[in-house]
Parts: structure tokens; C-alpha cells; sequence
């Protein structure tokens, strides 16, 4: 059990965000990066789930693009690890309940790839009351150089703030939320195998991979408290940590993690933050 001190606990309420060093095991790691690397080198698409541009080599994303609710398709595999006992104990801790599993994703983040946006994820998730956890793990090195994550501490407490326009050269998809004044977004650099948690409402996003050679693979999920009675219809279905379906209703809004933008928009100029 990844326990959590009353020290980090106190960092979690300041901050928005807490660090499980290690949470995945190395051979976890390393299964979670060969399958999703074999998936991805037969380049078959998943309708509505992960749909690659085999033919486009001008944007790495297009080749490599994020893959959406692998647990609900790739024969329980992604399932195991949006279930990891490791994550429970850490999610039960922070949210003082059980944990409800509402969403994987995985992102190959190639050098040379657009990042994402500073936003917050409650925004998409529309969890209430309370709010969504993401646990974010790397499977490689996250850090500035290849487009390793950025956190805004202490936003966690802030109302959802409705997006602006990002700029597509930076940002893959089109929302941006600015840090507030006297605010800063800062890097949280991590290991394979680290999990970053944070709440649904703390600013976040990541650069470009400005790296020649790295790679920034990670696995990312999100998580619902018990108690919520609401989530965005996108999410469904939910599952408890025994497996079990679990049903909520469906918010009025809400949508994807961040849309996508156009081949035409993307061209013009601005920043990711």
C-alpha cells in the first residue's frame, strides 16, 4: 500500500497535486510501453479510439495520436492498470472514499510533437459535486525538455474557468486556461513508473517535445469519488475497483479531454500558457 504521510497530505490541500514515486513497478513499466509501442507500429486504427495519419509526416501527432479508453478495448489490458491497486490506495487516501475509474488514455508524445495546453480537466469531466483526480504515470522521463508536465500549485481551488484559444503551433488541442495573477506554472519532473495525482480543478498542461531523440510516453486516468453523482456522458461506463460497472448520471455538459485542432487552424501563433 502507497500510504500517504500527514505531511503530503498537507502538500495535496496547499498545492492541488501529490507525487507517487515508483507507484509502477519497472516490469509494469516496461508492459505498458511494449504493448502500447506494438499497437502503435501496426498502425491500425480504432474507430472513435485511435485513428493514426499513416501518410502524414509533418506533424508527429498525426502519426502517433493520443489513444482514448484503451481499457474499454484492448482485451483487459489497460483495464489491469486503470484498476492498479497502488493508484486505489492513493486516490482512497486523497479523496477520504473509494474511487470510482472513469477514463485511460495514453500519450506517445514523439520529439518534435505539440503539447497540451494549460487547462483543467474537470472542465471536460463535469464530476459533482466534488471533483475528478487524474493520476498521470510516466513511462518515460517527463521532464522540460521533451514536454514533461507543468502544474499551476495552489489553482486546485479555483472555479472552473471557461477556455480561450490556444495557439496550434504549441498546443494540439484548442483550449488554454492562464494561470491567474501571482500564479506560476512550474515543472514536475518524473521518473518511469512515477505517478503525478491532481485535482480536477488545478491548472496544468505540458510544452512541445522540443527533444531531437526523446520520447514522453505516459499512461494517464481519471478517477470520480463515490459519492459524485454526476459525470459527463462521454466517460460512461465507470467501474469500481472490483471491476463492476457503476452508474451515474449523465451531466449536462462536458466533453473529450480537449479538442483537437483543425489541419487549417493550425498555423497561426501564441503560446501554450
Amino acid at each position: 500500500m502507497n500510504s500517504i504521510s500527514p505531511a503530503q497530505m498537507e502538500f495535496w490541500k496547499a498545492n492541488g497535486y501529490h507525487i507517487a514515486r515508483g507507484l509502477f513497478r519497472a516490469e509494469d513499466v516496461a508492459a505498458i510501453k511494449q504493448h502500447f509501442d506494438a499497437f502503435a507500429a501496426a498502425g491500425r486504427p480504432v474507430q472513435g479510439y485511435w485513428q493514426p495519419d499513416l501518410a502524414d509526416t509533418s506533424d508527429p501527432l498525426k502519426r502517433y495520436p493520443r489513444v482514448m479508453h484503451p481499457h474499454r478495448w484492448d482485451g483487459g489490458f489497460s483495464m489491469r492498470y486503470l484498476l492498479h491497486p497502488g493508484v486505489h490506495d492513493v486516490l482512497a487516501a486523497l479523496y477520504g472514499e473509494e474511487p470510482i475509474a472513469t477514463q485511460s488514455m495514453y500519450y506517445f508524445k514523439p520529439p518534435g510533437a505539440r503539447g497540451q495546453a494549460l487547462h483543467q480537466d474537470n472542465f471536460y469531466l463535469q464530476v459533482k459535486p466534488g471533483t475528478c483526480i487524474a493520476a498521470w504515470t510516466a513511462i518515460d522521463p517527463a521532464t522540460p525538455e521533451n514536454g514533461g508536465l507543468y502544474v499551476v500549485p495552489g489553482t486546485q481551488d479555483m472555479e472552473i474557468v471557461c477556455p480561450e484559444q490556444a495557439d496550434p503551433n504549441e498546443s494540439f488541442v484548442t483550449h488554454l486556461v492562464r494561470a491567474p495573477k501571482g500564479k506560476k506554472a512550474v515543472p514536475v519532473e518524473l521518473q518511469p513508473g512515477d505517478t503525478l495525482f491532481f485535482n480536477g480543478s488545478l491548472i496544468h498542461g505540458s510544452p512541445p517535445n522540443r527533444s531531437k531523440t526523446l520520447w514522453r510516453r505516459s499512461f494517464i486516468c481519471h478517477y470520480m469519488p463515490q459519492s459524485a453523482q454526476h459525470i459527463a456522458k462521454f466517460y460512461a461506463p465507470l467501474f469500481n475497483f472490483a471491476g463492476e460497472v457503476v452508474v451515474r448520471a449523465p451531466a449536462a455538459e462536458g466533453g473529450p479531454c480537449g479538442t483537437e485542432f483543425s489541419a487549417v487552424e493550425y498555423g497561426s501563433s501564441g503560446k501554450w500558457h
